[in-house]
């Protein structure tokens, strides 16, 4: 293969969006307490349309 040795990111096709570096991956982050702010969000659209409907 002729091809040159490629430095940029090739997804970028914007001349300006090839200079830039290419964006760091973001870190894993454990989200423990994601039941429970499902839950709260739930309880809390339920009784907000609960309390529309009732007064």
């Amino acid at each position: 293969m002729t091809r040159r040795l490629v430095l940029t990111n090739e997804a970028a096709l914007h001349p300006f969006r090839r200079t830039l570096p290419p964006p760091a991956p973001t870190p894993v982050r454990r989200d423990d307490d994601a039941d429970w702010k499902l839950f709260c969000l739930s309880f809390a659209a339920f009784f907000t349309c609960f309390y529309t409907l009732i007064f």
